[in-house]
């Protein structure tokens, strides 16, 4: 990576053209603007400057995208699997060869440091290569022999597909979504966030440029209330994937309701880290470190709830203090930098406000606790200390640099406080003892749990989460699972008895 200087002046030649044209829409292989002509302002949370006027879609502009992938998926849908998975190989080495511009502009779009981000481009692109090489085998079904009929079945994309990103590691995610999709056959309209739309749009024009046929893949950026609930409800859109707030997915469901839009969510989190006093405690501090503070706090699967037994808690706590208390907090450009900006200065009053809320319900701020007086939307990696699992500090995700320490006497009462909150996305488990790490993960209530690791991706594992956290799973077969119906059809072996009506 290059210095801070060298970053600001090379992001600059990038920017350029959006602060020159905007960010319109994408839709047939057309750049639109909005059809009402509106557009709203995109700023860095970085020092609040400007970077480019983006389209703001509504209904009508929906409803045209939705078109465009329903023209288009007939072809898609019936083009050999070799071919498509031929084009997205070329998605991957398009985002490989602009790498560089895709991790300084998302550095700028969403204040993510660039330690994080300078490798988003290539987790995109293995996203991509991963499902170009299932693609071939993603109608593959099972022969279930009968006594009278050879039973098989097969997958077939299930139609023009929607799906929402979210501002936080825009890119990566997207692919995420868009590449199973698009190799299941299914055709896409994406609608990124508001906060973040730049490089939806730079891996909108890779995916062009590697021969991806118009209208199989088509942009329109907007606010989730007009563009958003439009794509929700739109009767051409058979199904919508989801990354967000739980209270943003329980609305998407209602407004799918009516046309019996099939949904896959992936929501929120209050993620239990959990550490036992057998357990390697310096890797477990890394890990735990690792997992709340890296990416700005603004991930789902972070580490938010450090669960410490009594027997090493004030210990741990020590050293976890002096760590975040040594976190460099900077500019997001800058190598060094381990926590940028938050997001948004909505996002920003938000976490801000779990400081007084931690005081007023008796918790104490070992760390942190406060803003940066500078531009920008930077505060300091905050550390919770003598709380109980009912604080809301314990029980709501912030969603930011913050991290909330528990106590626990027992296995019984770690197991407790683990499950005793909505959501059910990720668990991290830290002991040497096989037969507890067992007990313990099988009544762990997530739909992902690492035991002495912190998250490490698997592309082919599911991924996903239980109770508030979302339903439905991504990564390998299970991305299929959703963008694909099951066929089944049955062939008679021979002339076995059919019951005989009115003979």
């Amino acid at each position: 990576m290059s210095d801070l200087t060298t970053n600001i002046d090379t992001l600059a030649g990038y920017l350029t053209r959006f602060a020159d044209t905007g960010v319109l829409n994408r839709i047939g292989g057309q750049d639109l603007p909005a059809q009402s002509g509106l557009t709203f302002d995109n700023h860095s949370p970085v020092d609040e400057t400007f970077i480019c006027t983006v389209a703001q879609s509504g209904a009508a502009d929906i409803d045209a995208a939705a078109q465009a992938a329903k023209a288009a998926f007939p072809a898609w849908r019936d083009m050999p699997a070799a071919q498509r998975k031929a084009i997205l190989h070329k998605i991957a080495d398009g985002i490989v060869a602009r790498a560089e511009e895709i991790a300084l502009c998302e550095c700028w779009d969403t204040g993510q440091a660039l330690r994080f981000m300078s490798k988003a481009a290539l987790r995109g692109a293995a996203n991509f290569r991963f499902f170009a090489d299932k693609a071939t085998a993603a109608r593959d079904g099972q022969h279930l022999p009968s006594p009278t009929l050879m039973n098989i079945t097969t997958r077939v994309p299930i139609g023009p597909v929607g799906v929402i990103t979210p501002w936080n590691t825009p890119f990566m995610l997207s692919t995420w979504k868009i590449a199973p999709a698009l190799a299941a056959g299914c055709t896409v309209v994406h609608k990124p966030a508001e906060f973040s739309p730049v490089t939806a749009r730079i891996l909108m024009e890779i995916a062009e440029q590697a021969g991806l046929p118009p209208g199989v893949w088509n942009l329109v950026n907007g606010f989730g209330e007009d563009a958003g609930r439009a794509l929700t409800e739109h009767p051409d859109i058979k199904a919508i994937a989801f990354v967000g707030e739980t209270k943003t997915g329980s609305m998407i469901m209602k407004q799918g309701a009516d046309t019996l839009k099939r949904v896959h969510f992936e929501l929120g989190g209050k993620n239990p880290v959990v550490v036992f006093d057998d357990a390697d405690l310096d890797r477990a501090l890394d890990a735990a470190i690792f997992m709340i503070y890296s990416l700005n706090g603004e991930r789902c699967t972070s580490s938010s709830r450090l669960l410490l037994h009594a027997p090493i808690a004030d210990a741990f706590t020590a050293k976890l203090i002096e760590r975040v208390n040594r976190i460099k907090v900077g500019h997001p450009l800058d190598p060094t930098t381990e926590v940028g900006p938050l997001i948004h200065k909505t996002h920003f009053t938000k976490v801000c406000s779990y400081f007084d809320i931690a005081r007023q319900d008796g918790a104490t701020i070992a760390a942190g606790g406060a803003a940066l007086d500078q531009p920008g939307y930077y505060v300091k990696p905050t550390l919770f200390t003598d709380a109980t699992n009912d604080m809301r500090i314990a029980q709501q995700e912030i969603f930011g640099p913050v991290l909330t320490t528990l106590t626990f006497q027992t296995e019984a009462e770690a197991l407790a406080i683990a499950n005793d909150v909505p959501y059910g996305l990720t668990g991290y488990v830290w002991t040497n003892d096989l037969t507890r790490a067992l007990r313990f993960t099988n009544a762990l209530e997530a739909g992902m749990i690492w035991v002495n690791s912190e998250n490490v991706r698997h592309l082919p594992t599911p991924f996903g989460g239980v109770k508030t956290s979302g339903i439905g799973r991504d990564g390998g077969d299970w991305s299929f699972e959703f963008y694909m119906e099951q066929k089944h059809i049955g062939l008679a072996l021979g002339q076995h008895a059919i019951p005989k009506l009115g003979a």
